[in-house]
Order: C-alpha cells, then sequence, then structure tokens
C-alpha cells in the first residue's frame, strides 16, 4: 500500500526565547538572519543539567524591533546584557553560532562569560577587508531572493525544492536537519528585520578587540563544509590571536549551523567546556 503525501507540518510561531532546565547557567546565540528554533535540539539535549536561555536578537525574528536604520554587535550585546540582569546572570556559558559567536566575544570581552564555545564564529576579518566585503556581498545577494520569497504563497515558499535549497547552504547533509528547524529558518530569514541594518552596521563596526588577552576560556568549533563563512578563511584569525589554551577543533561533515544536523555531537562538545571549567575557582 502506497502512503499519501506527506502532511504539512503545523505553522511556526516567531519565538522571543527558549528558557528551560536547571542547573549551570548557559545562553545559547544564534546566527543572522536566524532565530532560537535553530537551538531547539540542543535546548532539551542540555537542559537535563543546564538552564538554557536563548534569545532572539533585535530585529531578528521573534526578537525586539529595531530602533533605527542601523545595528552592530554592540547593540545586540547590549540588550542581550539587559536579559541576563533580568535573569540574574552576573555570568554564564556562552555557546554561539555564526553572528551569535561575535557577540559571545564582545560578551566575553565585558566579563559575563565564564566559557565561550564559538561555532563558526562571524567577525574573524579586519576592517575593512577583501574578507569582510566578500561576505558583506553574499548575504546582500539575499535581499532580493528574502524580498521575492515573502510575496510568495507558503506552498512555493515553503516547498520541498526550497526546504532542500535552504538546508544544503546551512548544513552539510541537508537530509539530517529536520523539517521544523529548515522551515524556522526560512521563516526567520524572510521575517528578519534586521537584514540591511545589520549589515550596514557591519561596514561600520570595530574590529573584534584583540583575542590574545582574552581570559575566558574559549573552544572555537569550526564546520569542515561551512558554506558560508569557510573557516579556511574566516578563521584564520581567531586561529592566530587565541591564546594557546583554547580548544581548537574542525568539526567534520558539518556545515555552517551544525545544531541543526548534529545536535548530539554540538550539545555534547559545549558540555564537556562547561564542565571543565569547573575544576577552576572563579570569582563572580
Amino acid at each position: 500500500m502506497t502512503s499519501g503525501p506527506a502532511k504539512p507540518t503545523a505553522p511556526l510561531a516567531p519565538m522571543s526565547a527558549i528558557h528551560t532546565g536547571s542547573g549551570d547557567p548557559l545562553l545559547l546565540l544564534h546566527g543572522f538572519m536566524m532565530s532560537p528554533h535553530c537551538w531547539e535540539q540542543v535546548a532539551d539535549r542540555m537542559s537535563s543539567h543546564c538552564e538554557v536561555f536563548a534569545p532572539a536578537f533585535t530585529g531578528h525574528w521573534g526578537g525586539p524591533d529595531l530602533d533605527g536604520w542601523y545595528l552592530d554587535v554592540s547593540a545586540l550585546a547590549d540588550r542581550v546584557e539587559n536579559q541576563l540582569d533580568e535573569l540574574g546572570w552576573r555570568t554564564c556559558h556562552i555557546a554561539g553560532n555564526s553572528l551569535g559567536g561575535w557577540v559571545g566575544f564582545e560578551l566575553a570581552r565585558r566579563g559575563r562569560a565564564r566559557t565561550l564555545t564559538a561555532i563558526a564564529p562571524a567577525g574573524g576579518w579586519q576592517t575593512p577587508s577583501v574578507l569582510q566585503v566578500r561576505v558583506g556581498l553574499k548575504f546582500l545577494s539575499l535581499v532580493p531572493v528574502v524580498e521575492v520569497g515573502k510575496r510568495l504563497p507558503a506552498a512555493i515558499a515553503f516547498s520541498a525544492p526550497v526546504r532542500q535549497a535552504v538546508a544544503m547552504v546551512l548544513s552539510k547533509n541537508g537530509a539530517a536537519a529536520p523539517r521544523r528547524a529548515v522551515e524556522a529558518a526560512i521563516n526567520s530569514a524572510l521575517n528578519c528585520r534586521a537584514m540591511l541594518p545589520m549589515l550596514a552596521g557591519a561596514l561600520r563596526a570595530p574590529d573584534i578587540e584583540d583575542l590574545s588577552t582574552l581570559k575566558t576560556p574559549v573552544r572555537l568549533l569550526m564546520c569542515e563544509h561551512d558554506r558560508i563563512i569557510p573557516y579556511r578563511a574566516y578563521a584564520k584569525r581567531f586561529l592566530r590571536e587565541l591564546p594557546d589554551s583554547a580548544d581548537r577543533i574542525v568539526m567534520h561533515d558539518v556545515g555552517h549551523v551544525p545544531m541543526l544536523e548534529a545536535p548530539d555531537r554540538i550539545a555534547t562538545l559545549i558540555a564537556e567546556h562547561v564542565y571543565a571549567s569547573r575544576t577552576r575557582l572563579r570569582a563572580v
């Protein structure tokens, strides 16, 4: 007996934050044009031993509205700091992907991170530089695609070919990314009000400060099949400047957002880094 066509999944709603679990405070930060949905699988795995908080960035799907036409990493970090204060978290463990990794480095510089797991972090370029222009043009080329997508009926915007294309951009093995996560990524892109303000802000924002003096224990996770910011070019500064004590790990067979296709591996790598920090006595 043949089965009928796959039933559509329930419509996704915007999510201001994931807040779940108990234990060590763990902040999860998503990437540009993404949302907290990308952390759902990892948050579920970490919630048995961590209090997990994964907020939506300003101007992103589920996040607070923009104030003006300019947005940068410092402004994103300001908002997250306010949220940490509301939670009563003076410091916390942080894991950030892409733009979230860049914000994580900023929060670490401000003394808010007990540990930092930076997953395919953005920001590893000089301002101005060829690398900066190249990644800016890559995202700028998505503007007309997103604008067309907003005008398409849902049956097309969330069709199997579109889902497969998006999954292959974000992942190495697109089939391993759950349909819900891919549809959330499409929704996040179509509802990202920060797209142009963030691109403009990145052109004006200063570089990440010298990483060699960073006191926070860092675990740098680079993704072998990153199609958005390939690590061989965009991780050079992190590899060069991070203290010798920082972990440097290449994750094989994953793309730019590995939480979608390898949540177990990501949760394990974050948990290892969190547990390792417990051997040190910290003043907070």
